[in-house]
């Protein structure tokens, strides 16, 4: 049987999911009545944003030179965020198209998934795509040079299409016949050894959980009975197929083939991705990849109580469908039960919430997005901490860690001096400058990784005027001056509002959020302190008038004496007020201070 396993990999917005159109339409797989704009992307979010979220598995059946081959593409994602799905689609082929834009060239996460494509030691061929947007032939030779210097190829090797007309996109496909290596068909003994890899998963209500399945060895039908080496579930498969790019039933799937089978199991996490499927308990699991590791954590609560159920079953299921994401219950006195997540980034998070919106019609309360810190105590305990409410007394603590990134940024060598003076900000360290071509480099950084959570990114394009990208990777975890800043309302702490930051920064976090409060914190009929605070001590502070009564609109004369008394009876009663009273915040409080 010929068969090519085979992905594209590239940046962000360089074109995968519109060149995979093209191969749909070359190969007959969909046809023209059908044809829609980023075909492979299912979510209405991808389409509307431009992005590829989730990766999309399709097989085409293409002629070449009298032989019929069957090439099974999977279009994955660009975003730094979800390369853990690119990790996972790349351990399921063997060769990898690696696109580049010819109006933005090499983008830092070229760079980065060239890196794994590598370490899955794969067959890589460098495609130019958007050449009709390109009319300088100069620089198309120079670009040439650059991706041919990443994949290993010779300068006129290097492919140049155009996706959006079509142009030389079959002559990519008689490429991946002729260069990927055919996967190695593995003849299992009779029944006796079946393997196959999940490289993804979903769930659906009537067949339970879709395993999407490379199988290494042997083959699998209908009503066979195999294992979940992690879970050590047995499965009764009901149902066997490819994906054209719907789901279409096929007989069986032999070794070498990408395809799916339906389990039936409706717990989500008895199927886990990364997991082998196997004939029997005791054969050996295949080498997989590593489980992601969260960055980013967040707290998610449901707008009302009454809802926690129901967003723990959306978890569940979009957990299925996401293997990065992490998710354990947690309660917090202002919000009630939610969820803290982890998360790959700070898209990831933002991806989460509207599809936790969009497919189970979950409205959520997010907190402020934090990292995972490690706090060694005067006892010797380490702590693994994740939110500022399991912040110990700064009398136990010895030391603060938290995680450092590799940070690399691409960029013209014409934006240098802007990039170094917007990396000064922040606590980023210079490690060394890679050289990439005459006019452009990579400038590599180590910084906190608390440091890009929030706005790095938007002010790196913003100084280099969309030319520079970022990529980065965990490093490990360093000592830091950190402290926990508490926000007090009326004197009563708000844990839900409480940050660990930077000492250095503390100051200028406690008044932007204290400003931020008093637009938002509905006025009493008492005034209302707003602080900041670092181990009880004051940092920063605003008052919320309180809400005034006119007492003396009854009066139609006599003495100004009248009035005051009145006056200073009304004064006299806000201040006894203010010293029993508390402030009773409303859940629309949380929900505009955390989207601010």
């Amino acid at each position: 049987m010929n068969i090519r396993n085979f992905v594209i990999i590239a940046h962000i917005d360089h074109g995968k999911s519109t060149l995979a159109d093209r191969f749909l339409e070359v190969t007959g797989t969909v046809t023209q009545r059908k044809m829609r704009e980023q075909f492979l992307d299912q979510m209405d979010l991808e389409r509307e944003r431009g992005i590829t979220i989730k990766m999309q598995p399709v097989r085409m059946n293409f002629n070449y030179n009298g032989e019929e081959y069957i090439l099974n593409l999977i279009d994955t994602p660009g975003h730094v965020d979800f390369t853990y799905e690119v990790s996972r689609a790349l351990a399921a082929v063997e060769g990898a198209i690696l696109l580049v834009d010819a109006t933005q060239g090499i983008q830092a996460q070229t760079i980065a998934n060239l890196h794994l494509a590598k370490k899955e030691n794969l067959k890589i061929i460098g495609v130019i795509n958007k050449i009709d947007l390109v009319n300088d032939s100069e620089k198309l030779e120079g670009l040439k040079q650059e991706v041919a210097k990443l994949t290993g190829q010779k300068p006129e090797e290097i492919l140049t299409v155009s996706a959006k007309t079509g142009l030389n996109a079959e002559a990519i496909l008689e490429k991946v016949i002729k260069e990927f290596p055919a996967p190695r068909i593995e003849i299992s003994d009779g029944e006796k050894s079946f393997h196959a890899l999940v490289f993804d998963s979903h769930f659906d209500a009537y067949k339970g959980v879709l395993a999407y399945i490379r199988v290494i060895e042997g083959e699998i039908s209908k009503q066979k009975t195999i294992i979940a080496l992690a879970s050590k579930s047995k499965i009764q498969i009901l149902e066997t197929g490819v994906f054209k790019p719907e789901l279409v039933t096929v007989g069986k799937l032999s070794s070498g083939e990408i395809g799916y089978i339906a389990t039936g199991l409706k717990n989500p996490e008895l199927i886990r991705v990364g997991d082998t499927l196997a004939s029997s308990q005791s054969a050996n699991p295949l080498p997989g990849y590593n489980e992601p590791k969260s960055m980013v954590w967040a707290s998610f609560y449901p707008e009302t109580a009454d809802d926690f159920d129901l967003l723990k079953d959306a978890l569940g299921k979009l957990k299925l469908n996401d293997a990065a994401l992490h998710y354990e219950p947690e309660t917090q006195e202002a919000l009630g039960r939610g969820f803290r997540l982890g998360f790959l980034g700070m898209l990831h998070l933002d991806i989460t919430a509207e599809r936790l919106k969009r497919e189970y019609n979950r409205d959520v309360i997010i907190t402020t997005p934090t990292v995972s810190y490690k706090i060694k105590t005067r006892k010797g305990d380490i702590l693994e901490i994740f939110t500022p409410a399991d912040w110990p007394d700064l009398a136990q603590i010895e030391s603060v860690e938290e995680p450092w990134i590799n940070l690399g940024i691409l960029l013209p060598s014409r934006y240098l001096g802007n990039i170094m003076k917007l990396v000064g900000n922040y606590r980023g360290i210079y490690n060394h400058t890679d050289y990439l071509g005459l006019e452009h480099l990579i400038l590599n950084f180590n910084m906190p990784l608390s440091d890009i959570l929030v706005d790095f990114h938007d002010r790196l394009k913003s100084v280099s005027e969309g030319y520079a990208s970022m990529n980065y990777d965990f490093s490990g975890f360093k000592t830091g001056n950190l402290v926990k800043l508490q926000i007090l309302i009326a004197g009563e702490p708000v844990e839900a509002f409480s940050k660990i930051v930077s000492k250095e920064k503390a100051y200028h976090e406690g008044n932007s959020m204290v400003k931020k409060l008093k637009e938002i914190v509905p006025k009493q009929y008492f005034p209302v302190a707003l602080q900041a605070a670092i181990s009880g001590k004051v940092i920063a502070r605003e008052t919320i008038s309180a809400m005034r009564k006119d007492v003396t609109g009854y009066l139609y004369g006599g003495d100004v004496t009248r009035k005051n008394k009145l006056l200073d009876k009304q004064k006299k009663g806000k201040k006894k007020r203010a010293a029993f009273s508390r402030v009773q915040l409303e859940s629309n409080v949380y929900l505009k201070m955390f989207r601010n």
